[in-house]
């Protein structure tokens, strides 16, 4: 059986692995203004930075409907048996409800599977990837949906910000909140649970610093993982901090492969610019 993998567009997969390992992408929305983009399509994170300096307010964004997930879902369809699609947390978005309400059309019985990621941006790429390395090992589509539904709450889902201005603004940071990290240089650990994003800790002092730190407690904190591949996921950073942080987990960690890969238009909306997280999947 043909099985194909299918995500949302936050699940923050570079077109180059996206080509590799044919995943196909159903692009949630952003609105700037009266205008609506597709995350990944005809918008790009340079352009919400350009929009939030110029308006001082961040974009909206929006899932796709019912009916667009039909649409995506026969699309697909025409190239394979049967599809497993992913989806940011549904807790975070109401694009797995969606998704889900869309593949139980009498037409997708046995066809298509939904998986609720419980993460998002390369916490839910790292379960995609999995996913299809499931395919290529010819594991049939209710395998797939049930192995990586098991593994969905081992997925290292983390990150820390350079600033809090996108939170504030989004509503997920109260003003002191944010006025205290600048005058204090605090940068949070945002971590994903459940579901759910919360703030684990706080680290003082500047990116590098912080990160540096971030990185050694991930090391300490997990010494048994999967060790088929990780993420170094950022929201522009400078080169030299992700080369900084590249090298540090590979003297600390042991993964066949360090993918690097920059956050799409969604996840960047709501965590800014700068952000950087060091993504995997543990045991």
């Amino acid at each position: 059986m043909n099985v194909k993998i299918t995500a949302d567009s936050t699940c923050d997969l570079s077109p180059e692995l996206v080509q590799k390992y044919g995943v196909g992408i159903m692009p949630l929305a952003v609105v700037m203004g009266e205008k609506i983009y597709r995350d990944g399509v005809d918008i790009v994170p340079q352009d919400i930075f350009a929009y939030v300096q110029k308006s001082g307010t961040l974009p909206k964004t929006s899932a796709p409907s019912i009916e667009e997930y039909v649409q995506f879902f026969e699309g697909q369809l025409q190239t394979c048996d049967a599809l497993v699609h992913f989806n940011i947390s549904s807790l975070a978005s109401s694009s797995h409800d969606s998704a889900v309400r869309a593949a139980q059309e009498k037409r997708f019985k046995n066809k298509v599977f939904v998986v609720d990621s419980h993460a998002l941006s390369t916490g839910q790429g790292l379960l995609v990837l999995k996913a299809c390395d499931l395919a290529k090992e010819g594991r049939s589509p209710e395998d797939i949906a049930k192995i990586t539904t098991a593994l969905r709450d081992k997925v290292n889902t983390s990150f820390v910000p350079d600033a809090l201005d996108y939170l504030h603004k989004g509503g997920r940071c109260s003003l002191a909140a944010l006025m205290g990290a600048k005058v204090l240089k605090l940068h949070p650990l945002i971590d994903m649970k459940d579901g759910r994003l919360y703030a684990k800790k706080k680290y003082m002092g500047g990116l590098e610093r912080c990160l540096k730190n971030y990185v050694e407690e991930l090391a300490a904190d997990y010494h048994d993982y999967d060790k088929t591949r990780c993420f170094i996921t950022h929201s522009y950073c400078e080169a030299e901090v992700v080369e900084k942080v590249r090298a540090q987990v590979k003297q600390l960690f042991n993964f066949d492969e360090v993918l690097e890969t920059t956050a799409g238009c969604v996840v960047t909306t709501h965590c800014g610019k700068n952000t950087l997280g060091v993504l995997f999947i543990y045991n």
